[in-house]
């Protein structure tokens, strides 16, 4: 499925739907080929681990990742979700807030 995502490693998002809707956090890992995102604090699952030499086993609360088009990106003036656009600067391709007209990319 190998989307084109306009949500990078780092990025402030809000999520858009789910039982974490309105929740805010930072990006800790995108996966580009299946569509997702891991956001820290958000979509918290329980995995059930057995024992072994690496580690104790039990119960291990983690972040499931999530689809990318159930999170925007948090406009650093408005402080809401936005769509994410491309433009040129100086020769380079930057992201920009669509809502501001800032750009993300510095």
């Amino acid at each position: 499925m190998n989307l084109k995502m306009k949500i990078k490693k780092g990025d402030q998002v809000i999520v858009l739907s789910g039982d974490d809707k309105g929740k805010t956090g930072e990006v800790v890992r995108a996966m580009p080929k299946e569509g997702k995102v891991v956001v820290q604090g958000i979509n918290l699952v329980k995995r059930h681990t057995k024992p072994s030499q690496v580690s104790a086993g039990g119960i291990v609360t983690k972040e499931a990742p999530i689809h990318v088009s159930n999170v925007a990106l948090i406009d650093s003036k408005t402080n809401k979700g936005t769509k994410v656009g491309y433009k040129e600067v100086d020769g380079r391709k930057v992201r920009f807030a669509r809502k501001s007209g800032d750009v993300i990319d510095k």
